[in-house]
């Protein structure tokens, strides 16, 4: 039975969202070929989930997450990628002699009769949100057309990924890996070879997941054209190797860092992705709570001494030095940095790679730092002993020093440097303050929604001396991609070091006592700001307890 052929705009009328008035006025005033639809959006005379809403009730037209289907790729083939495109839709399955389509606009009935006509295939219409349509066109159209080209023999190999027109499938492939990784605002893409194909991974918000499968005879081909751009050696694939890449994609400076990894199945490559046209991150940035701010700012703001920012890969340690240097960075002073790499150039700060193939070392770099009259050294990382001690030494000697080291909290940070052999006098006398950081994923504002607490979780926070009545949930949504997760935002503890703890540290008191005094001096630890967050509705007791060790 064929639906009844209605007009969007009195659809709309009709369910009162929006008036006549409204409908006139765009009606004479929207771009040609533009649908109504996304115009009357546009103007914000109603959201894209109120047009679902009223397409699926009025017209029984159901509604589909693409991020969640598993779309059929052999339909590729059937309708054409410039046809998608133009129409906003996307085939996702066929049973018999029905088409199913995804349709941005399931009124436009021009565009079903068209493809019926083009397809020989009765069409039935599903709803679908612009963006996930969008993405699953990038996604499965741009990405199919590069891997029939590249089903080559062993002798086509070398020619072809030594092509260097942009039209050539390796590097149409690798290029359209790379932007759909901006796109998702990924922090690594991982080329990860199995028995029988291979995968390509991206991690968005710290989180790893699969995004496509692609048969096992590109991998050659794929992974030997990611090592030619990093300048690497395609012959050697028995050793790890690393290198980097600058490329510019959509008009967007791109630093790639490349590492590839010898397996049964073949080489594996991570690639980090370092944007440097993103904005430097400012302290109000970062995610600290009123009191932990106030303290890192009296902390960094100190003549001397040595600060140390703690957690591990990924904490985004990084990005809290990088913004506790633009705080600092002024005329007045002469910053210099020692770092592997230099992962984002800043104007006015004198910063060193290091480069241990011809000798300059963190420790032989920063040798050299101190004969430059520096107010201000940043080392990238602690990873020996002579570094520390040599970092140690210079913020005794009247130089502000910001490092990170890899520890799981601020108050085993103290006993990590005393089991790497420095001295445990050099160590108290010099630290001023420890920061101990996590990132966890943010809640989507767009589809979070709010629950009442559990009795674990109600226990969890009488337990950390809080009161909580009800927090937020993830829930998915087309904007987050159905994670009900958006952009991460940091969990902070900051200690700072006085006489009396100095004088509990050189005493050896244990750790639990350290802790004791620690609350009592008001220090905030990881899990209670963790918890703070939850409370304000900007992440999850899950995400908190993925990253925190409940102490």
């Amino acid at each position: 039975m064929s639906k009844e052929r209605k007009r969007l705009g009195n659809l709309l009328v009709e369910a009162g969202l929006i008036t006549a008035e409204q409908l006139q006025e765009t009606l004479m005033t929207k771009k040609d070929g533009q649908k109504l639809g996304h115009a009357l959006i546009e103007r914000n005379y109603l959201s894209e989930e109120q047009l679902i809403e009223v397409l699926e009730y009025q017209l029984g037209i159901p509604q589909i997450r693409l991020y969640r289907y598993p779309i059929d790729t052999t339909l590729m083939s059937v309708v054409s990628k410039e046809f998608a495109l133009r129409n906003e839709l996307i085939p996702i399955k066929k049973e018999g002699n029905r088409l199913y389509v995804a349709m941005a606009d399931p009124m436009d009935y021009f565009a079903i009769d068209d493809l019926r006509l083009a397809t020989g295939y009765q069409i039935e219409t599903m709803i679908a949100a612009r963006e996930e349509i969008a993405q699953a066109i990038h996604k499965y159209y741009t990405l199919e057309d590069s891997i029939f080209d590249l089903d080559v023999t062993e002798e086509e190999l070398e020619s072809v990924i030594r092509q260097e027109d942009d039209d050539a499938p390796a590097i149409k492939l690798v290029n359209q890996i790379l932007l759909l990784g901006l796109k998702q605002h990924a922090s690594d893409i991982h080329v990860d070879p199995q028995d029988k194909h291979l995968l390509i991974r991206y991690r968005v918000d710290g989180v790893l997941k699969t995004e496509r499968a692609f048969p096992k005879n590109i991998q050659n081909v794929l992974v030997a054209r990611i090592k030619i751009m990093a300048n690497l050696n395609i012959t050697e694939t028995r050793l790890p190797q690393d290198g980097r890449i600058n490329v510019t994609l959509e008009g967007m400076p791109v630093d790639l860092r490349i590492s590839t990894l010898p397996t049964v199945f073949g080489e594996r490559i991570v690639i980090r992705i370092l944007d440097l046209g993103s904005k430097r991150t400012m302290l109000s940035q970062l995610g600290f709570n009123k009191i932990n701010y106030q303290k890192f700012i009296k902390l960094i703001e100190q003549p001397s001494g040595m600060i140390l920012i703690t957690g591990p890969t990924g904490a985004g340690k990084s990005s809290t030095l990088y913004a506790a240097l633009t705080h600092l960075n002024t005329d007045h002073v002469n910053i210099i940095t020692i770092e592997d790499p230099v992962e984002y150039q800043m104007e006015g700060i004198n910063q060193v790679q290091v480069n241990s193939q011809i000798g300059l070392t963190f420790a032989t770099g920063l040798r050299s730092i101190l004969r430059q009259d520096p107010n201000i050294i940043m080392v990238g990382e602690i990873r020996d002993l002579e570094t520390a001690e040599i970092a140690i030494r210079a913020s005794l000697t009247g130089h502000l020093v910001l490092t990170t080291l890899h520890t799981n909290s601020a108050i085993a940070t103290v006993p990590r440097l005393l089991d790497m052999g420095i001295e445990p006098y050099l160590v108290v006398s010099s630290i001023t303050g420890i920061v101990a950081q996590r990132l966890v994923r943010q809640l989507c504002q767009e589809c979070k929604e709010i629950v009442t607490l559990t009795e674990m979780e109600l226990e969890l926070f009488e337990k950390r001396g809080m009161d909580a009545d009800s927090i937020y949930k993830a829930k998915g949504c087309p904007h987050c991609g159905g994670t009900g997760y958006k952009g991460r935002l940091a969990i902070h503890e900051v200690l700072v070091i006085d006489d009396e703890m100095r004088q509990m540290l050189m005493n050896k008191q244990p750790v639990s006592m350290i802790r004791e005094y620690a609350l009592r001096s008001g220090m905030i630890f990881l899990i209670d700001d963790g918890l703070f967050k939850v409370k304000q509705g900007l992440t999850t007791i899950e995400e908190i307890m993925r990253v925190v060790v409940n102490e």
